[in-house]
């Protein structure tokens, strides 16, 4: 395990919480994934909050399913879709058992190991080099950087490959709140709905766009 300097373990206590406290406090976070290939960290830039039952653009918003229920499920643990038939997403599960609540990853920025970043975000043959900025900015980019895939769903963060790390002074950064990025409707309302939480200052903020009716 790589410890970052000034960080320290979160426990399962952190996740277990209304999900509207634990995703503004997600940002500037760390998440790690040890795996075959070495250790790719993350801290956390940019992040959306979905809240079930009580959230029209939720995935759980009308009950489990069998792509959903990892949320159902304990705190702590990874929640790992495939949409648009491109790309993966992770979900950080929040709340209690039964409470289908959780944190959408959108972007990062890479602290350790970029090599592996780059090498799978520049698998497919490209012109001019990914930014580095650019690497993990993006929930599909977030998965693609850790290798993440629907094998990866139910992963707890509490023991195996991933470890999630928060800031010693435990101060929530200043930070900015707005739509979420693609969700239509209801859940898409601004006024409603600003659950999407973003560092100012980073460049791997992504860039929003509103859903399609």
């Amino acid at each position: 395990m790589t410890l970052p300097n000034g960080f320290h373990l979160a426990n399962r206590e952190f996740f277990a919480r209304e999900v509207l406290n634990v995703a503004p406090e997600i940002l500037g976070c760390i998440l790690q994934r040890t795996d075959d290939d070495g250790i790719v960290t993350i801290r956390i830039t940019e992040v959306e909050a979905y809240a079930g039952e009580r959230d029209p653009g939720a995935h759980a918003y009308r009950g489990q399913t069998n792509r959903n229920k990892t949320m159902f499920g304990p705190a702590g643990h990874l929640y790992c879709y495939f949409t648009y038939g491109m790309h993966h997403s992770l979900n950080l599960v929040a709340g209690q058992p039964g409470q289908p609540y959780g944190c959408l990853i959108r972007a990062g920025d890479v602290m350790g190991g970029a090599a592996i970043a780059r090498s799978r975000r520049e698998s497919k043959p490209r012109k001019v080099p990914l930014p580095s900025s650019s690497l993990a900015r993006g929930p599909g980019c977030v998965a693609q950087t850790f290798g993440a895939t629907l094998a990866n769903d139910g992963d707890d963060l509490f023991g195996g490959q991933w470890k999630f790390f928060v800031p010693d002074d435990g101060l929530v950064l200043p930070h900015r709140t707005g739509p979420r990025v693609g969700v239509s409707g209801p859940g898409g309302n601004a006024m409603n709905f600003p659950w999407r939480y973003w560092l100012a200052d980073a460049a791997s903020v992504s860039t929003y766009k509103p859903g399609r009716p």
